[in-house]
């Protein structure tokens, strides 16, 4: 009762804030609450992962605890026919995560963001944290990604399966500092199976790097590799890659839009079962498992119940040891995921 009476009165709302026009109101709360009229659409939503953490350092336990992982909240639609926004934040008080505005009047070969949003730089960082097989991103993407920042992205598709971005962008640590960073992806489809290939640059606060990505996926079968070379402002070279590797049990295919991986969406009642495992060494953050920024190698073996297309449960380990010194380090991790 409580969601239609808010859904009632956002409609309304809408009603009242669009021109008038012969456009019917449409109100959706299924994964969310969604309300378009004509080209003014406007939805509600967020997510919400629940994990428990044990972690060690040489044998050690270093974190043994259940917390929130991730709390965030959204609100993203058109205001006008080409004109977009998004807004979301984290509910735990860590701050803004997406705030910008997108224009789109050019078409789908040329959109314009403007505000705080993703860097184009990595596949597993460009799909969603509630998309990813392996419950954490890897110590790889965690090095060398940037995340969010404030600028100006040109995107869009180029041509057939193919996208692009690129965008300049200003660093939260130094305030007068630009950066820049580009990516391109393409990818060949055939009947139940795709092979995605891409490469992208980063050049920020005096730390660059070039990324390159493989993809493969066939029916219930998906595969995926990242290798990034780089400097940073210490002139170090660094480099590090992963490869991953997942099997659906119950048959599903991991959906693939844009240059980026989506969510498994269970095609049964009894919802959908994944098994994936991952490698990775090379220069990284591998705080995950107590060794910090380190060359390290490490392994990751996960089990994902996706028992409806907006809950989850996954169950990780990951145990991994530092290529420069005797430390090893191992973490367990489960988390409940829901999204709306």
């Amino acid at each position: 009762m409580k969601v239609k009476l808010i859904a009632a009165l956002i409609a309304a709302s809408a009603i009242t804030a669009a021109p008038a026009t012969n456009a019917q109101v449409k109100v959706s709360t299924k994964g969310g609450l969604k309300v378009s009229s004509g080209d003014y659409k406007f939805e509600f939503g967020g997510r919400i992962m629940y994990d428990y953490n044990r972690s060690e350092e040489n044998g050690v336990v270093d974190e043994d605890d259940f917390n929130l992982r991730r709390g965030r909240v959204f609100a993203r639609g058109n205001i006008a026919k080409n004109w977009k926004f998004k807004t979301q934040f984290n509910t735990n008080g860590d701050g803004v995560e997406d705030l910008y505005l997108r224009y789109t009047g050019f078409g789908k070969g040329a959109e314009v963001t403007i505000g705080n949003q993703k860097m184009p730089f990595g596949l597993e960082e460009l799909t969603s944290s509630k998309d990813i097989s392996v419950l954490e991103r890897s110590a790889i993407t965690e090095r060398y990604a940037v995340g969010r920042a404030e600028g100006v992205q040109l995107h869009g598709k180029a041509g057939g399966n193919s996208t692009y971005a690129i965008g300049v962008f200003t660093d939260d640590e130094k305030d007068a500092e630009f950066g820049f960073a580009a990516r391109y992806t393409t990818a060949f489809v055939s009947d139940n199976s795709l092979v995605h290939l891409g490469i992208a640059y980063k050049d920020i606060n005096d730390d660059s790097a070039i990324g390159f990505e493989g993809a493969f996926a066939s029916g219930p079968f998906h595969v995926q590799a990242e290798y990034v070379d780089g400097e940073d402002r210490s002139s170090d070279d660094l480099s590090g890659y992963y490869l991953q590797a997942g099997y659906i049990l119950t048959g599903e295919t991991r959906p693939y839009k844009g240059g980026k991986f989506k969510r498994v969406n269970p095609e049964s009642k009894g919802g959908a079962w994944e098994l994936v495992a991952r490698y990775e060494d090379g220069d990284g953050n591998h705080s995950d498992i107590e060794l910090g920024r380190d060359d390290a190698s490490a392994f990751t073996l996960g089990v994902n119940w996706y028992a409806h297309k907006n809950v989850r449960f996954g169950v990780n380990y990951t145990d991994g040891e530092s290529n420069t010194s005797n430390d090893d380090g191992n973490e367990f991790r489960v988390r409940f995921q829901l999204t709306f």
